[in-house]
């Protein structure tokens, strides 16, 4: 076995394999770019090594450099983690001249699987169902256009070297192919240091489902089991569960087998997976095949109790595989959700500055229910613009889906975030969806279900008797803080004075009564006067969320200070919370509404960002939705259209600026 393993990659990956390896006995070593010199993986590793400058393409991109810090440090081994040059069969070569191991596949898988034009052609010679596509190098949006007229629309252009959902483009029109052509090109040279893009027919309703796979080099190679993947926003995977709701034991044990023979042609020798694109009728047909650890591997793993870290590494030093197909048995079921650096109220456009607090739910298990956070980032640390906005992978495991995603959904209410927007208010809300407590889901469920974007739910029915309910214990606890602290004494009118309230919850208003209890509060709703809900929590001011029980329920609600009330976060919802003396909320409904500035005249950078193009001209006449410029921001180029007919009148950016979150673009009349 390895004595010093070297992690060629950064953030939660980078600590998710330091984990595995000091759990192993095997010390590990770092590498850091100028912008990562603070990151948790650097604190974590047992030694770290400076690469370069900020940018991918100087840093963690260079193989010479990865190279270089192993003969520095004596790393007998690299693991790549996933993206950057996990796939890269250059890199494997070059580890292999020099003596050192890659932990992951050997050259010949990579080649053969890792390009996703060569692993289509692969497919089809060993007869596998592929869907159908054109599987040569495209050169110009023209000949894009062709080919995508040929195979029917809508069409998807993906990069052959890409992944994560950089590089990627649905196309319905012959229009929307040259643009995505394009686009996907110059993300794909970006992120991967390679241009090429090839076309594929788009499924209508698909669903994505991927096969795990872990081959050792004995000629041994299992599955286990599978992931549903579908919840995708622009391609890129937002939640994820194992097993898939879709399959039955016979159409995954199909799946299964045809990704076993797929790794099998190629001498498959580490895990990988096979991803498929399957019909509401369960049909399927091969997609492509990453030759590297996924980002959602953590839900295979507390499925079947495997470690697929720790068996990469085994397999790497040579090891049979542990692990008979008989072996593999699924367990209950586990939801992953990625909690993403990104403000879903502005079309989840990237978010950067500092974690000002960072405080995720316990992990562990508890009553049968799992709870793990795997993560890269610190309270106090930076969100940078140069890599992916990922802050933490949230899993929850249970006995069944439901309870998974009702822990699931606990557990975002729990994880509380301030300093930078991010993605889990949309999580949450998804977590009470309908249609995906049901299943019924394709890769088109975020577009079909917030078609104009995401706005916070509204707090109505349960939920807000919850708020409601929360706002006023929070009140009370910090009334009787003030007493203490003033010296008054809880007389009998006090008591009976603090029991009627008014709440105002966003601009509704909720009459409520509360009696304080020696281990609990029961608050009744004027309304409801038959029912009083019972709260019990340990909550304390200052604390950021709100633990107890409503009416014997676990509930967590999130707690910030505003003037003159909280802003309260819980299943979605979003909402600012008031609570007075009946006279207090009377006059405070006679207080006038504060007016936003009016920015319709203005084009804002949504978002730190570099100005990659100026699309328009000073005087230009402009439609709606017509491009004005593009914003690059966490390797992801941005579009900004104009929202109405305009005249441009001022352009205040020119091409490579980089601009801070609401700078003025243009201006127009």
């Amino acid at each position: 076995m390895f004595k010093k393993i070297l992690i060629a990659n950064r953030g939660e990956i980078a600590c998710r394999v330091i984990k595995t390896a000091k759990r192993m006995g095997i010390k590990t070593v770092a590498v850091y770019s100028d912008a990562d010199k603070d990151a948790l993986h650097v604190e974590m590793a047992d030694e770290a090594v400076h690469i370069g400058p900020p940018a991918a393409s100087d840093s963690y991109l260079v193989i010479d450099k990865i190279i270089a810090a192993c003969k520095q440090t004596g790393a007998e081994a690299v693991h790549p983690g996933y993206g950057f040059l996990s796939e890269r069969e250059a890199f494997a070569h070059a580890l292999k001249e020099n003596g050192i191991v890659f932990i992951g596949p050997n050259p010949r898988a990579i080649a053969a699987m890792g390009d996703k034009i060569e692993s289509k052609k692969f497919a089809n010679a060993a007869k596998v169902t592929t869907v159908p596509g054109y599987l040569g190098v495209i050169e110009s949006p023209d000949h894009a256009v062709k080919i995508a007229d040929e195979i029917g629309y809508p069409v998807m252009i993906k990069a052959s070297a890409g992944g994560g959902g950089k590089g990627m483009r649905i196309a319905y029109s012959r229009e929307e192919v040259a643009e995505g052509f394009a686009r996907a090109k110059s993300e794909a040279l970006s992120s991967f240091g390679d241009d090429r893009v090839f076309v594929e027919k788009f499924i209508v309703e698909p669903r994505h489902i991927e096969i795990q796979v872990l081959g050792d080099k004995h000629g041994n190679v299992i599955y286990l089991g599978e992931r549903e993947c579908s919840i995708q926003r622009r391609n890129q995977k937002v939640v994820e569960e194992a097993p898939s709701p879709l399959l039955d034991e016979e159409t995954r044990r199909k799946m299964g087998e045809q990704a076993v023979a797929l790794a099998k042609a190629v001498d498959y020798d580490s895990a990988g997976t096979v991803e498929f694109v399957a019909g509401q009728d369960k049909s399927f047909f091969f997609l492509e095949m990453n030759t590297r650890l996924q980002v959602e591997h953590p839900v295979t793993e507390l499925v079947t109790g495997v470690d697929l870290v720790e068996q990469m590494i085994r397999v790497a030093a040579g090891e049979v595989l542990s692990i008979k197909q008989q072996d593999v048995k699924l367990h209950g079921w586990a939801v992953e959700s990625r909690i993403y650096a990104e403000d879903p109220t502005r079309n989840f456009l990237p978010s950067t500055g500092r974690l000002v607090a960072y405080r995720p739910p316990a992990e562990g298990t508890h009553d049968g229910i799992t709870v793990r956070n795997d993560t890269g980032v610190f309270e106090g640390g930076e969100i940078s613009i140069f890599y992916d906005p990922m802050i933490a992978k949230l899993v929850t495991h249970a006995g069944d889906r439901l309870t998974a995603i009702e822990a699931q959904a606990r557990a975002l209410d729990d994880f509380y975030i301030d300093g930078i927007r991010h993605n889990i208010p949309f999580l949450s809300s998804l977590m009470q969806h309908q249609r995906w407590k049901d299943a019924r889901l394709s890769t088109g469920f975020i577009a079909e279900e917030y078609p104009d974007g995401f706005s916070p739910l509204v707090a109505e029915g349960e939920t807000a008797h919850v708020l409601v309910s929360v706002a006023a214990a929070v009140d009370h606890v910090l009334n009787e803080r003030k007493r203490l602290i003033s010296g008054q004494l809880p007389t009998q009118r006090a008591v009976t004075f603090q029991r009627e309230r008014a709440v105002v919850l966003a601009k509704t208003r909720f009459d409520i009564q509360i009696e304080p209890g020696d281990d609990a509060l029961l608050v009744r709703f004027d309304d409801e006067s038959a029912h009083a809900h019972r709260l019990a929590s340990d909550w304390r001011p200052g604390d950021s969320v709100w633990r107890g029980t409503v009416d014997g329920d676990l509930t967590a609600v999130q707690v910030r200070p505003i003037l003159n009330g909280f802003l309260l976060s819980h299943r979605g919802v979003s909402v600012e919370a008031r609570v007075f003396t009946r006279r207090e909320a009377e006059l405070f409904a006679l207080m006038p509404e504060k007016k936003l500035a009016d920015t319709s005249k203005t084009l804002l950078c949504p978002m730190p960002g570099l100005v990659k193009a100026i699309l328009v001209t000073k005087g230009q006449e402009v439609k709606a939705g017509e491009a004005l410029c593009m914003v690059e921001a966490m390797k992801m180029e941005n579009v900004l259209r104009a929202e109405r007919d305009v005249t441009v009148t001022k352009i205040n950016a020119k091409e490579g600026d980089s601009l801070a979150v609401d700078a003025v673009i243009m201006e127009f009349s």
